[in-house]
Order: C-alpha cells, then structure tokens, then sequence
C-alpha cells in the first residue's frame, strides 16, 4: 500500500501528464503542486512508484508517465467525480428534449457524449427483453393489406406489412383479434408475450383463425426481434487527436470499434444505472483496445438496465470529466425514456 504522499504525487503525475501529454518530472510536480516537501523526496517516491509498476519512463532522461496500473489505482481512489457545470446540464437536458423516437434519441445520445467527451462515444439500443408492451395495434390498409405495430415502453414503435388472408374482409373480425390481442398483450413482457402468443389461437373463435395466424406471425416477428444487438457509434475521428498514444497505428483500433460484437462485449460489464464500469489497458480482453480504456453506465428506469452506453478513447484520458460525462448522460437518456 501506498501512503498519502506517494498517492498524492501519482495523482500529480497522472494530472499533468493528462493535460500536458509530456512526461512529468519531479522539478515540475513541485513547482505546479503544493507538495511541501523537496524534489529530492519527489525524486524517491517516484523512484518507489517506478518499481511498484505505477509509472514508468518512456526514455533515457525522461520524466515519468502513468501506466495502466498508475491509472487504475488513480481512478479507485477518486475521491470527488467532476460535476457538470449547469451549461452542460442544461445543454444536455435540450439537446434530449427534441427526440422523436427511440431511434432519434439513440443518435442524438451518441452525438452528445462524442461531443462533449471529445471521445469515441458509443450507445447499445435499448434491449428489447427488458421492457414492457405498451400498445398493440391492427389496421387494415387495403383490401388484402395490413399493419400490425407494437410500441413499448420506451416508445420504439415496430411495424410489419403484412397480407391479409382472402375472407378477412369483415372489420369486426379485426376488431375482434385487435381486442383479443391488447387484453393478452398490453403490459407484458416480450418474453411473455411471445408464451401468450403460442395459446392465441385457442381464444378467438374459428371463424378469424386465419387472420389471427397472420397477426401473430408479425407479433412473434417484432418481440424476437431484440434491437440490444446493435449499436450506434460516434466521434470515431477524435481518435485521431492521440495518435502518438498508440504504440503502432490507430488502425487497430478503429478496425475493432468497427465490430458490433466487440462492442457490445466492451460495453457487457456496465449492468448498473448507479454505477460507472471503467476498464484501463491491457483490462481489456481485446488486443487492438488494449491501449486503450473504456468508461461506460447502463442507462434505464431506475436500477433496472436497459442497455448501455460509454466511451472509448486512450488511457491518458481526464477520468474525473468522463465518468461524470457518462454518469449524466446515462441518467438523461433513461430518465428521458422512461418519462417518454
């Protein structure tokens, strides 16, 4: 374990380093920090960091840079996450205001974490087996066409075209199944909406049997359907300002930020809206990302997860703004659906 002074010095280091992108030297830490204490005494703890793994010195009369071990102990013993000034807040809040649908408050989420994090922001689609059925809907369109839509309770409406089977040409048949159907459905989960679909057909009389098989192989179609699948990326050229923080290329990287897997797999440990996952370095399973971290939140109604969302960028990051970026944006989008 580390005592007071040494953490104090390695909070300096990975501080200046952060904002300089320069090695730091023990001469700068006492000018720039109020250490109360000598350089030569700086100079030794630096020299006990070094051996503990914490820092270390890129070159031959160099100062020290934090490592992925540096970064983490820094980032465990955050004691204060940096707030969101009220401008962000309200940016934030304005920006969300204006969503029309699930898919457009996916993409304006994604946009303002890139923006404001000056990261690669990325937003998993809220997952479809975690919500509820809200409304179900059957309208006829012609004479041999309908429109079976499903809207839950984040407000992602799915539709399918489907063709109506030749004797459904009464509308009180229609009514009949749409009826049938929102007693059955409305307030269920798709997991158990896809149970209450297979016994559908014992509960409407023979007559709109046909019909009913057609509706609910486009109901069975939209609850299988789970959008958690994919995700939305962006501010993938703001990696390109730390391009000297990777050892090779940026190339690696961005190739792997291409894979929606590797994403999702990136953002799986963030299961929490109360918490922020942060993985350094080589934390991450994943090679080419291996340079570096990941900071990411679930977001949803209350403690209960929808999906995720986070930020990708390299380990001489300013943890402090990006968990509080994170935290804020999260408790947005899912305060924001779940009021939607």
């Amino acid at each position: 374990m580390l005592d007071d002074r040494k953490l104090a010095i390695l909070r300096a280091i990975v501080s200046d380093y952060v904002s300089s992108q320069e090695p730091v030297g023990s001469r700068a830490l006492v000018e720039r920090h109020n250490l109360n204490v000598s350089s030569a005494t700086v100079r030794n703890d630096m020299a006990v960091l070094e051996e503990e793994g914490y820092i270390t010195q890129p070159h031959t009369s160099a100062g020290r840079i934090p490592t992925d071990k540096g970064y983490r102990l820094f980032v465990d013993r955050l004691s204060t996450v940096k707030p969101l000034s009220a401008a962000e807040r309200r940016a934030i809040s304005a920006f969300m205001a204006g969503a029309l649908d699930v898919d457009d408050v996916v993409r304006r989420t994604v946009q303002l974490l890139a923006q404001i994090t000056r990261q690669v922001a990325i937003v998993q689609y809220p997952v479809l087996s975690s919500l509820v059925i809200r409304h179900v809907e059957v309208l006829r369109l012609g004479p041999d066409r309908g429109l079976v839509m499903c809207v839950s309770t984040t407000g992602t409406v799915e539709q399918r075209i489907v063709s109506l089977p030749p004797d459904a040409d009464d509308d009180d048949d229609l009514n009949l199944v749409r009826g049938k159907l929102a007693e059955l459905l409305v307030g269920a989960s798709p997991r158990e909406a896809i149970d209450r679909l297979a016994a559908f057909a014992d509960q409407v009389p023979p007559s709109v049997s046909a019909l009913s098989s057609t509706v609910v192989a486009a109901l069975l179609d939209i609850v299988s359907d789970d959008p958690g699948a994919r995700v939305a990326v962006a501010g993938v050229p703001n990696l390109t300002r730390f391009g000297d923080q990777f050892e090779t290329t940026v190339r690696p990287v961005l190739e792997a930020l291409e894979e929606q897997v590797v994403l999702l797999h990136l953002l799986g440990e963030a299961t929490s809206t109360s918490d922020v996952t942060i993985r350094i370095g080589h934390e991450n399973p994943y090679e080419p990302l291996q340079a570096t971290s990941v900071v990411a939140s679930g977001y949803g109604a209350d403690e209960r997860a929808w999906a995720t969302l986070g930020i990708v960028g390299p380990t001489r990051m300013d943890y402090p703004s990006a968990i509080a970026s994170v935290r804020a944006v999260a408790r947005y989008v899912g305060r924001f659906l779940a009021e939607g």
